[in-house]
């Protein structure tokens, strides 16, 4: 299958737990299509290395498949080196006709981004991203507080002690010394 390319110079990143697998296409003037196969680790160190790979061929577009959490990392790297990398919803990547089972996933996924088929995920600006964790660590925590309370509520419904009849919250300051007087 021939696509007609719309990009000169991509990076196409296939990350898994252990390894990121990079797929650079870099079409030159004279017409010449060079293709670059990298593999990188996951620790921290080969994250940079890749931003740095990266910085050095120029890309004009970067995108990666958006399986799992694994995408975190490299694209907090590549962020951090001024690269705006492009998360792809995996099910867009495997709905474009081509087989994709014939070529490795990396140069696939190049291969659709240099054709310009692959839409970018919206991924919010880091401070937003760290905003919404600590609201969702905030949000279990309160999950979790609710539920205890309402272990403690059942526990005395069953032991025969209804506090929610002597007072309005069983969880304000007068039936949680109630309870720790008991």
């Amino acid at each position: 299958m021939e696509l007609t390319p719309m990009h000169k110079r991509v990076i196409a990143l296939d990350v898994h737990q252990a390894k990121i697998t990079a797929c650079a296409v870099v079409e030159h003037d004279d017409g010449r299509v060079e293709v670059t196969k990298r593999d990188f680790g996951a620790f921290k160190r080969d994250r940079r290395a890749l931003a740095q790979w990266t910085l050095e061929i120029v890309p004009e577009v970067v995108v990666m498949e958006s399986t799992g959490v694994y995408w975190k990392s490299p694209f907090a790297a590549l962020e951090a080196v001024g690269i705006v990398a492009w998360v792809v919803n995996a099910r867009h990547v495997k709905a474009v006709p081509g087989r994709k089972t014939d070529m490795a996933d990396a140069q696939w996924l190049a291969t659709l981004a240099r054709a310009g088929l692959l839409r970018a995920s919206f991924i919010p600006p880091r401070d937003l991203r760290e905003l919404r964790l600590v609201a969702r660590q905030r949000q279990k925590l309160v999950g979790a507080a609710s539920a205890e309370k309402n272990r403690l509520h059942k526990v005395l419904v069953d032991a025969g002690v209804r506090l929610n009849v002597l007072v309005n919250d069983i969880h304000g300051q007068s039936a949680r010394a109630m309870v720790k007087a008991l």
